[in-house]
């Protein structure tokens, strides 16, 4: 009978645990919503403004276009794929319109998995 009864507490702590995991993972979703919303609301320039932008600058087809803050402000960052199979990120003052820079999109190193 205490065998059954330890495997309801273990049982019961593992549900616990979860709902906290769970409930940490909905507050970080949360906290990146009101982050979006915030650099939605301070950027001035649309973005279709920054696509038509991108496209002006970068012969391409455009693939991604996001707000990040980058160069000490916020910035429109539009990735273009050039006729040359390069990816292109344009990034594009979010307050003026103004082109920042372009450059060649930078590969992302790959996560290493663990093999157990």
């Amino acid at each position: 009978m205490k065998q059954q009864s330890g495997s309801a507490f273990a049982l019961t702590l593992l549900l616990a645990v979860g709902a906290v995991v769970v409930a940490g993972g909905a507050f970080a979703d949360e906290k990146e919503k009101k982050g979006k919303v915030g650099m939605a609301a301070a950027a001035k320039v649309t973005i279709d403004q920054a696509i038509n932008t991108a496209s002006e600058k970068v012969a391409g087809k455009v693939i991604e276009a996001e707000l990040e803050h980058k160069h000490n402000k916020l910035v429109w960052e539009v990735e273009v794929v050039t006729a040359e199979n390069k990816v292109m990120e344009v990034h594009i003052d979010a307050d003026t319109g103004n082109v920042i820079d372009v450059e060649e999109e930078k590969a992302k190193p790959k996560k290493a998995h663990k093999h157990e």
